[in-house]
């Protein structure tokens, strides 16, 4: 039985806050003649409390991946507002969305998005790179960070040498680079089989359980229900949201390489 959240994390503010999203795809109508736009988000709101573990869930064309790509600063709506921490994601310029991508979303994908040519270690360290990170600390914090994930034996192999589970080890150490204290994850075991994907939710659970928030984005039911909360998306629109569970204790540390995950 989980306990019941203290005054200060029951009284925390949101880290996220959508407020009446809408996103559509076109030109404006100018004439009566012109194609109308589309819509694909009609009216999102939703908060999120730091160090949740939430599913949104959505079939192909719902919009949970546009939705994701807003939260992830990778896109912007047309209408209504985004919070993060209180602060309207609108007020910020290129470079500050620019350094909240960097250090605070990190993302992981099913076709894991890595480079070929690259090693597992340089292609966690390309996110350190593009922050100024000194070389020597990339290596490091790069190393420790698969040797946490059990790929220490692996770090110099391409990902054409490594199982797809593997490779999404990778794309997790890549996406904890920065910091990683928002995880975005756009259906990570939809390219795995069922033991790898198993192994990839479980380290998802322990990035929640340090104090990450992961925000899993998938059209499986079996996988959402593995999140500690489902907010299910039909047609552009929140349809069911199974609430709040924040942890009882409120947000923790995130995930350190150099000690791992919190028991």
């Amino acid at each position: 039985m989980s306990a019941t959240p203290g005054p200060e994390a029951a009284n925390a503010p949101p880290l996220v806050e959508l407020q009446d999203i809408r996103r559509s795809y076109g030109l404006p109508q100018r004439t009566p003649d012109d194609p109308a736009p589309t819509p694909v988000l009609r009216g999102i709101s939703l908060k999120i409390h730091a160090g949740e573990f939430v599913a949104i869930m959505g079939a192909s064309g719902s919009g949970k991946s546009t939705l994701m790509n807003i939260l992830g600063c990778l896109d912007r709506p047309n209408d209504g507002r985004y919070l993060f921490e209180g602060r309207d994601v609108s007020d910020l310029d290129a470079d500050a969305l620019a350094r909240m991508r960097r250090e605070t979303f990190g993302f992981v994908f099913q076709g894991y998005h890595l480079v070929q040519t690259e090693s597992a270690r340089e292609n966690v360290e390309i996110p350190a790179l593009y922050a100024g990170m000194p070389e020597h600390e990339r290596r490091v914090r790069a190393t420790a960070l698969l040797e946490r994930l059990a790929m220490g034996a692996r770090l110099d192999h391409r990902p054409g040498q490594l199982s797809g589970g593997q490779q999404q080890r990778v794309a997790i150490a890549r996406a904890l680079m920065n910091g990683g204290r928002v995880i975005l994850a756009d259906e990570p075991t939809g390219a795995l089989d069922s033991q790898s994907g198993a192994e990839v939710m479980k380290l998802l659970h322990e990035l929640a359980d340090a104090g990450h928030t992961v925000i899993l984005i998938t059209h499986d039911r079996q996988v959402a229900a593995q999140a500690r909360r489902i907010v299910e998306i039909r047609d552009g629109e929140i349809v069911a949201d199974s609430g709040d569970a924040r942890p009882a204790d409120g947000p923790r540390p995130a995930w350190d390489a150099s000690r791992g995950p919190r028991a």
